[in-house]
């Protein structure tokens, strides 16, 4: 899952994490290594996302935090806002906002429309395929990068685990005021944590990444809350171009790059 959301990594720091406590060898003695690999991890994974692929209408509101490293080693934080609602297999609409730019993504089963309320431009791409394809596709031709892409790629093939280095359960942990089991995982140079809470309802509260190919180790952090069963209409899924907005092309990034001298 390059460049996605779930990617984290083991923690080799002692830690006092609540009901994980850290214990010494009798005298003379070695540890045993603790496997790199924990299985009952991994199963969480798989656990949460055959659980995502059973929801089928849902709102999900990510905030995100993330931190930008200046050229003397400070890091400064940012801000960003998500509200995804979903009916699947083929409708979505998605919000997002920066203090920079506002975006929404309108998909109906046969049109995803993106639009930037700003400036009244909006863009449309034929396309009737699932959730999952969409996201791909805006990715892999257009360059549009979606929030949270992953709660729909966990549970399907397009989400493998086996490129997973390291992996561990961390204990328990609050988010909000839901328990959550907290876990840590490193693939490459990406070391992420995933908070899921307890329970057969086990969805994705808390994610954290910490980019290692950089020496400052930027994070992002996402809080992610759940609405399921939502309160939004099947309206929502319908774009109608407001007074004044401009139909324009998106134009391919292969197009772009032939273009480029």
């Amino acid at each position: 899952m390059v460049n996605t959301i779930l990617m984290v990594g083991l923690l080799t720091l002692v830690v006092a994490v609540p009901g994980v406590q850290a214990q010494s060898a009798p005298a003379g003695t070695t540890a045993p290594a603790a496997p790199a690999v924990d299985p009952a991890s991994i199963q969480a994974l798989k656990a949460m996302g055959t659980y995502l692929q059973t929801l089928q209408r849902f709102r999900v509101v990510n905030e995100l935090i993330g931190e930008r490293v200046l050229a003397d080693g400070q890091k400064l934080q940012h801000t960003a806002w998500a509200a995804i609602d979903v009916q699947r297999p083929h409708k979505m609409h998605i919000v997002m906002r920066s203090p920079r730019a506002e975006r929404v993504v309108i998909y109906d089963g046969t049109t995803a429309t993106l639009y930037t309320p700003a400036q009244q431009y909006y863009s449309t791409v034929a396309f009737t395929g699932p959730l999952g394809a969409l996201i791909d596709q805006l990715e892999e031709r257009y360059s549009v990068q979606l929030p949270l892409q992953d709660l729909f790629r966990f549970g399907t093939p397009a989400a493998p685990l086996d490129t997973i280095e390291s992996a561990m359960n961390a204990g328990q942990d609050l988010v909000g005021r839901d328990v959550c089991d907290h876990y840590a995982f490193r693939q490459g140079t990406l070391d992420w944590q995933l908070w899921i809470t307890t329970g057969d309802k086990p969805l994705p509260r808390k994610l954290v990444i910490t980019n290692r190919a950089d020496e400052a180790r930027p994070q992002s952090i996402s809080l992610i809350d759940w609405q399921v069963p939502p309160t939004f209409k099947d309206t929502i899924f319908t774009f109608t171009p407001p007074k004044g907005a401009t139909k324009i092309e998106i134009v391919p990034v292969q197009a772009k790059e032939r273009r480029t001298p």
